[in-house]
């Protein structure tokens, strides 16, 4: 018998407030930047954890691939968009859909297969959209998303709409031909889109040494005329950067951009991926060193915006807007067995 379908409850911001509201001297951000910068990245973090254990437990069945260590590079470029701009990514896109202000409780009950979820429980961690969010989806196809984040800026220009389509795609993907096709078709008809290459170091298991015959991912760009720059993709305010640049290159009609984040993922490719690939001193030297929630936190003390207790209780109401998630996800009904026949187009 299918349990009684939950409430959704409130999934607002933390209301803790940061002591002062002086700039840092860190490309002039606010205090409340900051703040909002580590909140995010902190959510899709605490979220990813939570999702990790629940798979654990056998409540997320096929695959799952999270987004630990990357945060940055969503958060960063969310901040960079504004309202109607879209973006498309691929399976690794829990962190996506919480960037682009998608409810954590539904994202929660697609990955356990839940009617709530944004796919109504039939899309799972890889499949998942709304077009109200401006989110075009997870795709499991390695590089499939790539056309259809160019298609969505063809459709910008034609309307003539000023908006930015974001297409991220990982440096195992930035191999495969329809990216180059993409890219040709994006410069012959400057299309505003921003090609986002989250490089986080070893796509599906082979590190990019190994893969890839150009030590700069961007660079391929010039051959189709596209400029493009790497960017240090574990500081969110370096992003934040590179995204303003290229979304005002997009809008002034010059055509696309491309981004290289250098990232880095902390757990395997996907759960099942015990990762064997690498060290576990490499991963923990990128953790002690370059972690993305910890250089925004140490800015927020630095700086005497936040103190400790203050960072303890933003950690401790995320937690529990994450734990809703879950108590959420698990308590909303599994789809009808009528579903099967729903949204299936001939």
């Amino acid at each position: 018998m299918a349990a009684k379908k939950a409430t959704r409850k409130s999934t607002a911001k933390p209301t803790t407030k940061p002591k002062t509201k002086p700039k840092t001297a860190r490309s002039n951000t606010s205090s409340e930047e900051l703040l909002d910068y580590f909140r995010r990245m902190l959510l899709i973090r605490r979220f990813e954890e939570k999702a990790g254990q629940l798979y654990g437990m056998g409540l997320i069945g096929g695959f799952c691939h999270l987004y630990i260590g990357q945060e940055a590079v969503v958060v960063g470029l969310q901040s960079s968009s504004k309202p109607g701009d879209q973006r498309v990514t691929s399976y690794r896109d829990h962190g996506h859909m919480l960037a682009a202000g998608m409810d954590p409780n539904r994202v929660m009950a697609e990955l356990t297969g839940r009617e709530d979820g944004y796919s109504k429980g039939k899309g799972g961690s890889m499949h998942m959209f709304s077009k109200e969010a401006n989110f075009y989806g997870g795709h499991g196809i390695v590089a499939a998303q790539v056309p259809i984040g160019a298609g969505l800026a063809f459709a910008n220009k034609y309307r003539g709409n000023d908006h930015v389509s974001f297409a991220y795609f990982g440096d195992g993907a930035a191999n495969q031909g329809q990216v180059y096709e993409s890219f040709n078709m994006a410069s012959l008809w400057q299309l505003p889109v921003v090609f986002v290459i989250e490089n986080n170091q070893y796509a599906m298991g082979t590190a990019m040494r190994r893969s890839t015959s150009t030590p700069d991912i961007y660079h391929r760009g010039n051959a189709f005329g596209i400029p493009g720059e790497g960017v240090d993709g574990m500081d969110v305010l370096a992003v934040k950067a590179a995204g303003d640049k290229a979304v005002a290159h997009c809008r002034a009609g010059k055509g696309p951009y491309i981004l290289e984040m250098k990232t880095y993922r902390y757990r395997g490719h996907s759960m099942s991926d015990p990762a064997k690939y690498r060290s576990r001193e490499e991963v923990q030297k990128v953790r002690a060193e370059k972690d993305p929630i910890d250089h925004v936190r140490d800015l927020l003390l630095q700086g005497k915006h936040m103190t400790e207790e203050g960072l303890k209780e933003i950690d401790k109401e995320i937690k529990s807007v994450v734990n809703d998630s879950a108590t959420f996800a698990q308590s909303s009904p599994e789809p009808a067995p009528s579903e099967l026949w729903t949204d299936v187009y001939a």
